[in-house]
C-alpha cells in the first residue's frame, strides 16, 4: 500500500464514529466512504497474505501481523453495523413502530444508507407479520413504560392527525382539542406524539 497509514486505523476512525454517535445520543450519517476504503484495505491485506500463507514452514511474523489485521478490521465493520441496526431499532420503538414517520423525516432519512433503509422496511414487515398473529389479545407497539391506570384518558392533540376510527366510532382529531377516549384506540398516537395526556 502506497499510503503511509498504519493497519486498523480506518477501523478505529469506524469506531470512534460510533462512540460519537453514542456519546451524543445521535445517528450520524452513514460514513460510506471510510466502509468502502476499508473493504479495500482488506482486499489489500487479503492479497498481501496469500503469498505469505503458500511458504513452508512456521508462519511468518509478517502473515501473522496480516493476518490479526484482517480480523481486527472485521470486528470493527461488524460492530459499526451492529450499533447502526441498533440505533435504528431504538428508534423504530421510540416512535411505536410507525415506519413513515421515520421515513418520511428528511434529517433522519439523509443519515441512512439505502441498506439501512431496507433493513427498516424488512424490521417493519416481520413485526408487523410477528403482531398479526395475537393482534386481538396484546398489542406489542404500545408503551410498557408506564402500565395504564385507567381504561380511558384525557389527552390534547399536539398535532393534526385525522379522523381516526375507534372502536366507538370515529373521532377527527384537530389540534389544541381535548378528548377523553379508550387508551388502547389511541396509544400509538400518544407514542407518536400527535397527543399528549392530560
Amino acid at each position: 500500500m502506497s499510503e503511509t497509514r498504519q493497519y486498523g486505523e480506518l477501523a478505529t476512525q469506524l469506531v470512534m464514529e460510533s462512540r460519537r454517535s453514542t456519546q451524543t445520543d445521535t445517528l450520524l450519517k452513514y460514513n460510506d466512504s471510510l466502509v468502502r476504503a476499508l473493504i479495500r484495505e482488506q482486499r489489500d491485506l487479503e492479497k498481501a497474505a496469500e503469498p505469505l500463507a503458500l511458504i513452508d514452514g512456521p508462519p511468518a511474523p509478517a502473515l501473522i501481523v496480516i493476518e490479526t489485521s484482517i480480523a481486527r478490521n472485521k470486528r470493527c465493520l461488524l460492530a459499526y453495523h451492529t450499533h447502526r441496526t441498533d440505533r435504528l431499532r431504538d428508534m423504530y420503538w421510540a416512535v411505536g413502530g410507525a415506519l413513515p414517520h421515520i421515513l418520511s423525516n428528511q434529517d433522519i432519512r439523509s443519515r441512512l444508507s439505502p441498506h439501512e433503509v431496507d433493513f427498516l422496511r424488512e424490521y417493519h414487515a416481520s413485526i408487523m407479520d410477528f403482531r398479526a398473529d395475537f393482534a386481538d389479545e396484546l398489542d406489542i407497539m404500545a408503551s410498557i413504560t408506564q402500565p395504564p391506570k385507567d381504561l380511558h384518558v384525557l389527552v390534547r392533540v399536539v398535532k393534526d392527525c385525522g379522523e381516526i376510527q375507534t372502536e366507538l366510532g370515529s373521532i377527527n382529531f384537530k389540534k389544541g382539542e381535548r378528548y377523553m377516549v379508550r387508551r388502547a384506540d389511541i396509544e400509538h398516537l400518544i407514542v407518536q406524539g400527535y397527543l399528549e395526556e392530560v
